[in-house]
C-alpha cells in the first residue's frame, strides 16, 4: 500500500506519521539534552522489552497469541523509533535511531530493569506484560499534557497501543490464575519473578525530576496508586496475591535509568545489534 503525500507510516502499526505537522522545537525553557535523556529512557524501556517480546516468534503455545505478542513487539517498536528520534533531536547531537539503538554499549542504555529479563515461559511474560503495561499506560496518560508537543504526541498514540497490552495481559494471568492447579503455579511464579523490580519504575531519577520541574515528564512515584488498584483488580479474579518478594538491591544506589544493568542486557545487545555492527555501512 502507497502512502500518501508526505506521510510516513513505518511508525508502529499505523499508516500515518502521529509526529506530521508537530512542531519540533524544544519548549522555552526546557533543556535540550536533559529532554533527550528523558526521551532516551522512554524508547530504551520500549526497545529492550520490544525485543523481549520478539522472540515468542515462532514459539508461543497458539498462533493467535505469537500474532499478538508480535504485534505488541511491533507497537513498542515503533514507540521507540519516535523517542529515539525525538531523543537526538532535542538532545543536539544529531544521532537518529538507528545509531542510538545499535550503536551504544550497555552502559550507556537507560531502560529499567524489568525489561531486561529473560523471558521465561509464559506466565513470567505476561506477568512482566502487565506490570509494564500497567506502569506505561499511567504514564503516557499524564504524558499527554506535556509541554513537549512532540512527546505529547508520541503519547496520544501510544495510549490507545498500550491501553490493548495491558488488557491482553490482565486477561492471559486471570485465565492462568483462575485456570488449573499448574497455570495457576506458573502465574504466580511469573509475579514472583519480575516483582523484585517493581520498585526501580517509581523511584524517580534526576532527570525525570528536572522534566517534572519543567512541564514536560510525569514524577514515576505520582503513578504507584493507580498501578496498585489496576493490579488489585487483575490479581483478585485471578485468585493470586501480590508478592512479598523483597526489592532488588541497587549498585551504589544506581539502577537502569543510570545505565547500571543485570547480566542479561549484554547477551541481548549482543543479539540485537550484532548485524549493524558487522556492517554499519550497509543500506536495507
Amino acid at each position: 500500500m502507497e502512502s500518501e503525500g508526505d506521510t510516513r507510516w513505518a511508525f508502529g502499526t499505523g499508516f500515518d506519521d502521529p509526529l506530521a505537522g508537530v512542531d519540533a522545537t524544544v519548549p522555552a525553557g526546557v533543556d535540550g539534552p536533559d529532554l533527550g535523556a528523558y526521551c532516551l529512557m522512554l524508547g530504551d524501556d520500549a526497545l529492550i522489552l520490544s525485543h523481549r517480546l520478539s522472540e515468542w516468534c515462532t514459539r508461543a503455545h497458539e498462533l493467535e497469541d505469537e500474532v499478538a505478542l508480535a504485534n505488541i513487539s511491533l507497537d513498542l517498536l515503533g514507540q521507540t523509533r519516535m523517542l529515539l528520534a525525538r531523543a537526538g533531536q532535542a538532545d543536539g547531537s544529531g544521532r537518529d535511531e538507528d545509531r542510538l539503538a545499535y550503536f551504544r554499549d550497555e552502559e550507556h542504555f537507560r531502560n529499567v530493569r524489568l525489561c531486561e529479563l529473560p523471558g521465561g515461559d509464559f506466565g513470567r511474560t505476561i506477568a512482566r506484560l502487565l506490570v509494564f503495561a500497567s506502569w506505561r499506560l499511567a504514564a503516557f496518560n499524564r504524558l499527554g499534557e506535556s509541554r513537549d508537543p512532540v512527546l505529547a504526541a508520541i503519547a496520544a498514540k501510544a495510549v490507545k497501543e498500550l491501553t490493548y497490552h495491558r488488557d491482553y495481559a490482565a486477561r492471559w494471568l486471570v485465565r492462568l490464575g483462575d485456570g488449573t492447579d499448574h497455570s495457576h503455579q506458573r502465574a504466580r511464579e511469573g509475579l514472583e519473578a519480575v516483582w523484585p523490580l517493581v520498585d526501580e519504575l517509581f523511584e524517580p531519577h534526576d532527570v525525570e525530576r528536572r522534566m517534572v520541574g519543567a512541564g514536560v515528564g510525569v514524577d514515576p512515584a505520582s503513578l504507584r496508586e493507580e498501578f496498585d488498584a489496576v493490579l488489585g483488580q487483575v490479581l483478585e479474579p485471578a485468585g493470586l496475591a501480590t508478592p512479598e518478594t523483597p526489592a532488588m538491591g541497587r549498585v551504589g544506589g544506581r539502577a537502569g535509568r543510570d545505565g547500571v544493568h543485570t547480566e542479561h542486557l549484554g547477551y541481548l545487545l549482543a543479539e540485537m545489534q550484532g548485524l549493524a555492527r558487522a556492517h554499519p555501512e550497509a543500506t536495507w
